[in-house]
């Protein structure tokens, strides 16, 4: 058996990487493309690698040689890369793919090296390895029958994206035997390049090929192995997270900040929603109307405010809305004046808003970092601040505090001339939720030295969407709030699912039911386990202490190999460097799966 690997493009969206350089000698992690793709051919019992090259070709043959770890290296050139496509360069190659059973592979591909195993020990001489259809994926496509028959390849052009379910991506390695390439193949390759010319694409060929009542060609579906094609920088990045070290790969995702739908088979326990709601008729209803909201301006901040006070039924006067609370954070942080006093550990984002040597802190003193109102009037009864803020629940720790209780803080501070700035992001998460919460028209009048925060993201499994509110009866807070932030802040998807929302109050009221249910259920699994100390919670999460064998690095990374990800609190400071992990609350059958993973590390 031989390999022929397709190295003549430009890469040119790949940008400076490739100004000077070809396509297949870009690092992944320190490492080209070509030098990992001819290690894991190597370790197979091959007669010679043959390398197709065209731009920066001697570049390419200086770097490889003529043999790498034991493999024979060949080069054939196609002189016209700039003018033609990869079905030329591969009919430059149709003398040499007569002559033995061929691993076709293009060489901007990083993948696992068990893929090739995969291909080379399966019996079926004509294989296809595809996996099923994600929404990073590009290109051909093909479908196949119950038996892994492919029956069609489907191009871009005749792409449907309400077929998406029946698609199988090409992962551009194939297994090829000589007699299909010398009898099939190479006759249908001449054939269409004579008819259609050299600027298309060797797929196309097999497409034909597939056309034939009887055709020897099978598809070999991926079983969950890592692979990515890399066309553009944002692959690049993508594809350096996905094959980084074990000990690199966990930053890597931390410093995302999100956006893990690109990483599909990534279960993320790290970032906060509802996994109840919203329905899938309000989705619906959006997604019916997505042209006009697509191509339409959004209204201004006036029309925004007064949705989002709709939303929550307060007045228009005391409510700002935000592209997400994040925006919001950091516009009342500008605000502020003089000391504020902080709780830790508590929602970052607030803290590092505001200059380190203005914060008050206040470090409960337990192993379960719970606090009441007493303990926060008592720690800051003689320290000199301007506001307080409180995170209720707090995050990570879960710690809540009851609306009576709230309101006695509240009291104590307006006697002190001390703003309490109150987030209640996850109160909806609480027992009760309904009574719990300060967004309320009599409340914001009477105490104007409150600030209410809170993300839609997390309460409502919007967080795409991007919106927060602020509350406050201090009305020269709000004004000033209104000039900060941009006028037309909220986008016109936001705007129409704020428009909307009154429909799905009572959908919303059942899916808060039902995740305190599951939350209920969830924290009696994890009791189970016994590397781990679950601390109760009133949020959408738990905060959990790891015990021996395990830290919380080593279980984050392990958790991490079954691709799923939490949250490793031990770099905080404040914990002291002791082992701590945030895990949040999903579905059930995804809260099924965390605990089945750490219940196999026993």
């Amino acid at each position: 058996m031989q390999a022929i690997i397709l190295a003549a493009g430009m890469g040119k969206r790949l940008g400076d990487l490739t100004r000077n350089n070809t396509k297949c000698m870009v690092k992944v992690n320190g490492v080209p493309l070509i030098d990992r793709a001819l290690t894991q051919l190597s370790r197979l019992d091959l007669s010679r690698v043959i390398l197709v090259i065209g731009y920066e070709g001697e570049k390419l043959r200086a770097h490889v040689g003529e043999s790498y770890k034991g493999l024979k290296i060949t080069y054939i050139e196609n002189p016209v890369y700039d003018k033609t496509n990869n079905i030329y360069s591969l009919s430059l190659a149709k003398k040499e793919l007569q002559e033995d059973d061929t691993l076709l592979i293009e060489s901007d591909l990083i993948f696992e090296g068990q893929l090739l195993d995969k291909l080379v020990n399966n019996p079926y001489p004509n294989l296809a390895l595809v996996d099923k259809y994600e929404t990073w994926m590009d290109g051909t496509m093909v479908k196949l029958d119950d038996d892994n028959n492919i029956v069609n390849f489907v191009p871009k052009k005749a792409f449907r994206y309400d077929e998406v379910d029946s698609y199988y991506k090409t992962v551009n390695i194939y297994k090829f035997s000589r007699d299909f390439l010398k009898n099939s193949y190479v006759p249908f390759l001449e054939a269409y390049t004579k008819a259609l010319g050299n600027n298309e694409y060797y797929e196309q060929v097999l497409r034909v090929i597939t056309l034939l009542d009887k055709c020897d060609l099978k598809a070999l579906p991926l079983e969950g192995e890592k692979w990515y094609e890399i066309d553009d920088i944002q692959d690049l990045d993508i594809a350096e997270t996905i094959f980084a070290s074990e000990d690199n790969q966990l930053p890597l995702y931390q410093k995302r900040y999100g956006g893990y739908w690109r990483f599909p088979n990534l279960l993320d326990f790290c970032y906060l929603v509802n996994p109840f709601f919203p329905p899938q008729k309000l989705k619906d209803e959006i997604r019916a109307n997505f042209d006009v909201l697509l191509s339409e301006y959004p209204s201004g901040m006036r029309i925004n405010s007064l949705l989002i006070a709709k939303y929550f039924h307060i007045d228009r006067k005391y409510a700002v809305a935000g592209n997400g609370a994040a925006e919001l954070i950091k516009s009342l942080m500008q605000y502020l004046q003089g000391r504020t006093g902080v709780i830790l550990p508590t929602f970052e984002e607030y803290p590092n808003r505001y200059d380190a040597d203005r914060l008050e802190v206040f470090v409960p003193q337990n192993p379960d970092f719970t606090y009441t109102a007493d303990d926060l009037m008592v720690y800051f009864a003689d320290k000199d601040i301007r506001s307080l803020l409180l995170i209720n629940p707090d995050n990570p720790s879960g710690n809540f505090i009851l609306l009576q209780d709230v309101l006695r803080l509240l009291a104590w501070a307006e006697d002190r001339g001390i703003r309490l700035v109150v987030d209640e992001s996850f109160v909806d998460f609480s027992e009760g939720y309904e009574k719990n919460t300060l967004l309320r028209n009599d409340i914001l009048a009477n105490h104007p030295q409150l600030v209410v925060m809170k993300s839609i993201s997390k309460s409502y499994g919007v967080p795409g969407l991007r919106l927060g509110i602020l509350a406050s009866g201090d009305e020269a807070l709000i004004e000033w709030m209104k000039k900060d932030v941009a006028i037309w802040n909220i986008n016109s998807f936001a705007e129409f699912y704020m428009q909307i929302f009154g429909k799905y109050e009572n959908d919303y009221r059942r899916a808060c039911e039902k995740f305190i249910q599951e939350r209920n259920r969830f924290f009696a699994a994890l009791q189970a386990i016994p590397f781990l100390r679950v601390i109760p919670s009133q949020a959408n999460y738990f905060l959990c202490e790891v015990k021996a064998p395990y830290t919380s690095a080593e279980l984050t990374r392990c958790l991490l190999r079954k691709n799923i990800l939490i949250k490793d609190c031990s770099t905080k400071k404040v914990f002291g460097g002791k082992n701590y992990i945030r895990i949040a609350v999903r579905g059930k059958e995804d809260n099924d799966k965390l605990v089945e993973a750490m219940a196999s590390f026993l």
